[in-house]
């Protein structure tokens, strides 16, 4: 049994948000214990804005990451990172490199939400101090928060045609007290599909309330598309408190996004730089083992949860409406 069904669920897991309603765009903080935690990445989408990935490499040196920042703002976005290290520095966390000298180790990647607010403001250095200050091990928050806060789905046909996405977490235990976990952005220029029945819940939108035009079907229709590379992205976040190494993470992470393709039509576009971070944050004396294929696999269940929560936790803001909203009753 699990204290939360959300990312804190695993003990020594932190998040913390930083939003801006009025601007739509915000940035969100996954914080781990001050010793760190072992994490791999794998990029499918073809204009992917990150930080630090590189060291993510089962060639790099560096073994532990202290944080991950998720955040809006596309390019502009990166530099919350910088505010989590000034933050982990002031709190003596980061990689020793020797004279009592510490870096903090904090990857991060970025969405495009600059048409849905204020494209003049986007997360600094100042949100994602604020943001890893607040982070806490209370269940995650979800909609319409941190780097959720301008994310929109479905703009095949342009913004007057999409919805609002969001923040979305999900998590499960397992046999032998494993707990694998997920929490997504999602912001993707395809449409949202409920796994289970098939069926679009959120995406472009027709003429008629609850009626979507099926990205997809407009795809086989047209040879030619006229949308902006890099103004759409989901990020995700998978963790298990079971060990692994960098490479098997790595692996993970790439299985881990069949759950954006069971969930999300179409996903890995060139307007799209959908990235996948996954993290192994033992925290007892006793280490938790786990089979990779069947930690891979159960993450994209997981993941693929995470973002339907994200669109059923969304509201509306401006010309986008939620899934409560547009949905037939």
């Amino acid at each position: 049994m699990i204290e939360t069904d959300t990312m804190t669920a695993i003990k020594g897991i932190a998040v913390g948000h930083y939003s801006d309603d009025k601007n739509l765009t915000g940035c969100t903080v996954i914080r781990f214990p001050s010793g760190g935690a072992i994490a791999g990445v794998d990029v499918r989408g073809s204009a992917p804005g990150t930080r630090e990935t590189d060291l993510l490499s089962p060639t790099s040196m560096v073994e532990h990451i202290h944080a991950l920042v998720l955040a809006g703002g596309s390019a502009f976005g990166l530099d919350a990172a910088s505010g989590v290290m000034r933050c982990l520095k002031e709190e003596g966390i980061g990689l020793d490199t020797g004279s009592g000298i510490l870096v903090p180790i904090v990857p991060a990647a970025v969405l495009y939400d600059l048409n849905a607010g204020n494209s003049s403001v986007h997360p600094d250095a100042h949100w994602g101090y604020k943001a890893c200050k607040s982070a806490e091990g209370s269940p995650v928050q979800q909609g319409n928060i941190g780097a959720g806060t301008g994310a929109t789905v479905g703009k095949i046909m342009g913004m007057n045609r999409a919805m609002k996405g969001g923040l979305g977490s999900f998590a499960i235990g397992l046999p032998g007290g494993i707990i694998i976990a997920a929490l997504t952005i999602i912001n993707a220029v395809g449409d949202v599909v409920d796994p289970r029945t098939g069926s679009i819940i959120a995406g472009a939108r027709g003429e008629n309330e609850g009626e979507f035009l099926d990205t997809m079907r407009l795809l086989q229709e047209q040879s030619s598309l006229t949308l902006f590379p890099g103004t759409n992205t989901t990020l995700a976040v998978v963790a298990t408190n079971a060990c692994f190494s960098k490479t098997e993470l790595t692996k993970i992470a790439q299985m881990t996004h069949d759950g954006l393709a069971r969930a999300i039509r179409p996903v890995h576009t060139m307007y799209d730089g959908d990235t996948i971070f996954a993290v192994s944050v033992p925290n007892n004396l006793e280490k938790k083992q786990l089979d990779v294929t069947i930690a891979g696999s159960i993450s994209a269940e997981v993941l693929a949860e995470s973002i339907i929560r994200a669109i059923k936790s969304a509201k509306s803001l401006d010309d986008y409406p939620c899934y409560h909203e547009w949905r037939e009753d």
